[in-house]
């Protein structure tokens, strides 16, 4: 079935989309969203650096829940360049349960990533001819915060010199830029958020904001179309929703609130992936989007995992890795009494290793299913399908967020990691601290926090897999992304301009 004819089986008309090409569809008319069916979110015990599959296993899930005679459409994020041509590839699924057009979905699109990119470095060069042109509002050169951005994976531009000042490029996905794309409700929305970005301090350390600067319409111009969400179909003919990239382990990690409402007006079942494992995207999901956006608390949480991850996380035994297992289990239960652990099957997979998996999941009193997705499509995820079904329909539990709005940056940072994490201490080095001191005078103090930190441990030190304990992690840096509405904090060595490596994808191309 081509994507117009399953457009108007969900009643869609031709005046609510514009095609780009045959396979994608842009939404034109975003009417009144409001929830009207069940959010499900995936997320994953601590990756591999190739990956677990959530993609798959969400696509899979969707198609399942079509299948056994309900609407459901599964929300993604845009893929970035950086991971297609680096290490990880693209992020369009896998086997039978992928979206399509591949190659396309990975590569331009729509050109959302382009717009994200293109408004972020007009912004950049905005502030630098205000500077050149007589410098009016007094920006101390020094002290600008805007980063210029690039979606490629490109170690170069990690630390470059820019008119005498040592800047730095993030990779587009890690940009305010995109979570301000991310996180708007409206085009109204996105101008106010584009208003309020910070883009320095003066030489007396007051902030300067992109509305001191009057060149927010040039920016909305540039992000208007990349706000519409886009349309694609899978490999059973089933819809998908994918829009905004945010990484999960440097940015809030999560597919846009517009699309993700889109999914929820339409459909009986909104599948949403956050990024990396529960630590990450599942964390940040309630933490900052469930907190401003009650109707997206999830119905149900799928916890993908595979015999891979596992054994990673017990350096190659299982019964050590089972411990990651154990933590992302009780890291959802305070959030949620609708949890399934799903096993994304590999064809390697030894029975043993599933049956040992399988019976310390049922020990836990915990709902657990096998989804052969890859290789089987829809009918590898019914099971999964059907507990979705059961579950959704229970009473949701409220969320103990582990800090309060009013808290101050300090005490939401510590209470944060060692409630969620189980660090038993958090410290500060000497420029994070004259950040802490700095954020918390600013009007816009009051923001949830995001955790910059690495997705292949739940502490900030990458080498300690499994369940490490009695941790300390430290924070390197402290930036407020005041139009994003959150203010991020920086842990370990994440690299928000990632370089590629030496088998990188672009050679097997």
């Amino acid at each position: 079935m081509n994507l117009k004819d399953i457009l108007k089986k969900y009643n869609f008309l031709e005046n609510d989309y514009s095609f780009y090409g045959d396979e994608v569809v842009k939404v034109k008319q975003l009417k009144e969203l409001k929830k009207k069916g069940k959010l499900v979110l995936v997320t994953s015990t601590s990756p591999t650096k190739y990956g677990e599959g959530k993609t798959t296993l969400a696509i899979s899930i969707s198609d399942a829940l079509n299948a056994l005679g309900t609407s459901s459409i599964v929300a993604l994020r845009e893929p970035s360049l950086g991971p297609v041509f680096g290490t990880k590839g693209g992020a369009t699924g896998g086997g039978r349960a992928k979206v399509i057009p591949e190659e396309s979905i990975n590569l331009h699109f729509t050109g959302d990533i382009h717009a994200v990119t293109t408004a972020n470095n007009l912004l950049s060069a905005i502030i630098d001819n205000h500077i050149y042109q007589g410098n009016e509002l007094n920006i101390d050169p020094k002290s600008i915060t805007h980063e210029r951005c690039l979606d490629l994976n490109d170690r170069s531009l990690r630390n470059v010199v820019i008119n005498q000042v040592n800047v730095h490029f993030n990779i587009s996905t890690a940009s305010e830029m995109m979570a301000i794309l991310c996180l708007s409700r409206s085009l109204e929305d996105l101008k106010k958020r584009l208003l309020n970005i910070l883009v320095g301090y003066t030489y007396d350390k007051k902030e300067v904001f992109v509305k001191d600067l009057g060149c927010v319409n040039a920016l909305v111009l540039l992000l208007k179309d990349a706000l519409r969400p886009n349309l694609v179909k899978t490999l059973e003919g089933n819809l998908a929703v994918i829009h905004g990239g945010p990484f999960a382990n440097i940015a809030h990690g999560t597919n846009s609130l517009l699309s993700t409402l889109f999914g929820l007006t339409h459909f009986n079942y909104t599948i949403v992936e956050a990024g990396f494992g529960s630590d990450m995207g599942a964390l940040k999901f309630y933490d900052i989007l469930v907190r401003n956006n009650k109707q997206l608390l999830p119905d149900v949480v799928i916890l993908n995992t595979t015999v891979q991850s596992l054994k990673h996380n017990g350096e190659g035994n299982i019964e050590k890795g089972i411990e990651n297992l154990k933590y992302h289990i009780q890291n959802m239960q305070k959030y949620t009494n609708q949890l399934i652990v799903v096993l994304n099957k590999h064809e390697n997979d030894l029975e043993s290793e599933i049956e040992f998996i399988k019976k310390y999941v049922e020990s836990l009193s915990i709902l657990f299913c096998i989804s052969t997705g890859f290789k089987d499509g829809s009918k590898g995820t019914i099971s999964v399908a059907q507990k979705i079904i059961e579950l959704a329909q229970k009473k949701k539990k409220e969320i103990p967020f582990s800090y309060q709005i009013k808290d101050s940056l300090k005490e939401k940072i510590e209470k944060f990691c060692q409630e969620n994490y189980g660090a038993k201490k958090v410290i500060y080095t000497k420029d994070a601290l004259e950040k802490l001191e700095l954020i918390s005078k600013s009007q816009f103090k009051d923001l949830p926090i995001c955790i910059c930190k690495t997705q292949y441990s739940i502490s900030d030190n990458a080498s300690l897999l499994g369940y490490p304990k009695d941790f300390v992690m430290t924070v390197n840096d402290i930036k407020l992304f005041s139009g994003a509405g959150f203010i991020t904090i920086y842990f370990g060595n994440v690299l928000t301009m990632p370089g590629l490596g030496k088998d990188a994808n672009y050679l097997h191309m």
